[in-house]
């Protein structure tokens, strides 16, 4: 998340995001714009629920202390936050796979291929 000289509302950072996803995704087949377009707006909103999350696990921690009863010893337990952050996190790269599959193949290999896929395909061909 860049800093500017004013800090950006949480739907200005969405909106920002959903630009940038709009831009990386703008070479779709017309045909699977609409769905690409549902899967950018989750995809951009759970991007910035993450970055939130992640700044809030990283000051309070992904443990806090808790007490069942009074006279109990407290102990420390996960805190909500960890696991909506895991949770959320999963499906965003699930969202994020799936636009790129929509991707041509050589836009997909222009975005940044790792060559992984490559590397399966010419392993597993007969």
């Amino acid at each position: 998340m860049a800093k500017s000289s004013r800090e950006k509302t949480k739907e200005e950072r969405i909106k920002s995001e959903r630009q940038r996803l709009n831009k990386l995704y703008k070479n779709l087949d017309p045909s699977k714009k609409a769905l690409a377009a549902g899967l950018i707006e989750r995809a951009a909103f759970m991007r910035v629920e993450c970055e939130d999350l992640e700044a809030d696990l990283r000051e309070n921690g992904w443990t806090e202390p808790f007490q069942q009863t009074r006279g109990m010893e407290p102990y420390d337990r996960a805190r909500p936050q960890g696991q909506t952050f895991q949770t959320m996190t999963g499906n965003y790269l699930k969202i994020i796979k799936q636009l790129d599959a929509m991707l041509p193949q050589d836009a997909a290999a222009a975005a940044g291929s790792d060559g992984f896929d490559a590397f399966v395909q010419g392993r597993d061909a007969p």
